[in-house]
C-alpha cells in the first residue's frame, strides 16, 4: 500500500500531456467570444433598423477583434454597405493589477 500514492501520482503525470493535446476549435466553443457578442449585437441593430449602430458595431468588431472568427463576416458586410473596413489594431493595454498600483501615502 505504500507504493499506491506514488504510483497514482506518476500515472497521472504520465497521462497529463495526453489530456491537453487537442487544439482549440472555435466551432465547439461553449461560450460566446467578444466577437460573437458584437456580431450578434450588430445583427440586432440591423433587425431594428438602426443602420448607424449596425455599421458602427461592425467597424468596432473589425478594429478591436481582427482575429475573431466573426471579423471576416463583419468585413464582408461592411464592404457590401460600401464602407472600407477599418484596420485591426492590437488590444488595449490592460489596467495594472491591484498589487501593481502605487501605495497611498500615509496620512498624518
Amino acid at each position: 500500500m505504500r507504493f499506491a500514492p506514488p504510483l497514482v501520482a506518476a500515472l497521472a503525470l504520465a497521462l497529463a500531456p495526453v489530456q491537453c493535446t487537442k487544439k482549440y476549435d472555435p466551432a465547439t466553443a461553449r461560450e460566446d467570444t467578444a466577437g460573437d457578442g458584437l456580431f450578434s449585437l450588430a445583427e440586432d441593430f440591423q433587425a431594428k433598423g438602426d443602420k448607424a449602430a449596425y455599421l458602427s458595431t461592425l467597424r468596432f468588431l473589425v478594429a478591436r477583434y481582427p482575429s475573431s472568427r466573426r471579423a471576416a463576416a463583419a468585413r464582408e458586410l461592411l464592404e457590401r454597405e460600401g464602407e472600407r473596413p477599418p484596420e485591426g489594431h492590437a488590444a488595449r493595454e490592460e489596467p495594472p493589477l491591484h498589487k501593481d498600483l502605487p501605495k497611498p501615502a500615509a496620512s498624518q
